[in-house]
């Protein structure tokens, strides 16, 4: 098996006395799809603001391994995680630019690599070779993306327009084109109809076999979560209950009584 992306080891947060996450551990590894479930108030999203650089961990170490080299994550700030470790991230509501258009949406998740190629600054827009090179590679990045997403023809339609199940795949199209090696997703499928939830589906596992990223995924919605997860790691007040395929999790006592009570069918999606 190969070495994995990320480790979270021994993860602990606390706010005041309130102790969130009690000494969770696990890996998720490159081309693979790791999902974090568990009840309401698990802990899955403070999971995830730990890694993502929202929260510094109480205690913790949290290795990324992969794309530029290795990083402490718990010692990074935000926008580092992102920019210098290459970590991407949704929230379960919908953050787009309404007001931009499609494409603009995409284009400005790629801010900083053109401000890279006009040296950061202003005057460098102007006239730069490598800034216009730079930009037309944005472009053309972007429309990659519209293609895969099927937006091709909506791409000067404002975001906002969008029906509800575009809008997420828009979404996370837009983490895509900051070239991520980690895609951390919390609640994709979130208000999505069957035919949505089946078109996500098959582009999370386009993502990772396609794009050969790693997916980081806090789901709720148990057919995207059974289908699709190589991996799935329970939550419950916090601690680590269990974790393995998602047929190993699926029959586990421990899963059955602490995150869906005694309805095993909740499990098969």
């Amino acid at each position: 098996m190969m070495a994995p992306l990320i480790e979270v080891e021994h993860l602990t947060m606390r706010f005041g006395g309130l102790v969130a996450i009690d000494d969770v551990s696990f890996t998720a590894h490159p081309r693979s799809i790791t999902a974090i479930i568990g009840p309401n108030g698990a802990g899955k999203t403070t999971v995830f603001n730990c890694i993502t650089g929202f929260y510094k961990p109480t205690v913790g170490r949290l290795t990324l391994r992969g794309g530029p080299g290795e990083f402490l994550l718990e010692r990074m700030r935000g926008h580092e995680i992102g920019q210098k470790a290459r970590v991407a991230r949704t929230f379960q509501n919908i953050r787009l630019f309404p007001g931009m258009t499609v494409l603009e949406n995409l284009m400005v998740a790629q801010h900083n690599k053109l401000m890279r190629a006009s040296g950061w600054s202003l005057l460098g827009l102007l006239g730069v070779a490598s800034f216009r090179r730079a930009e037309e590679a944005a472009i053309e990045l972007s429309r990659l993306w519209l293609e895969r997403i099927g937006l091709v023809a909506d791409a000067d339609r404002p975001a906002g327009e969008l029906p509800y199940g575009a809008q997420r795949r828009l979404e996370i199209a837009r983490a895509m084109c900051t070239e991520p090696v980690l895609l951390c997703l919390d609640e994709p499928a979130a208000g999505l109809n069957p035919r949505e939830s089946a078109e996500l589906n098959e582009l999370l596992v386009s993502i990772r076999d396609r794009d050969g990223i790693g997916v980081l995924l806090i789901e709720h919605d148990m057919s995207v979560v059974m289908q699709i997860s190589d991996h799935i790691v329970v939550l419950d007040y916090g601690r680590k209950i269990a974790e393995g395929a998602p047929a190993a999790v699926r029959n586990d006592p421990a899963v059955i009584r602490a995150y869906l009570g005694t309805d095993e069918k909740a499990l098969d999606g």
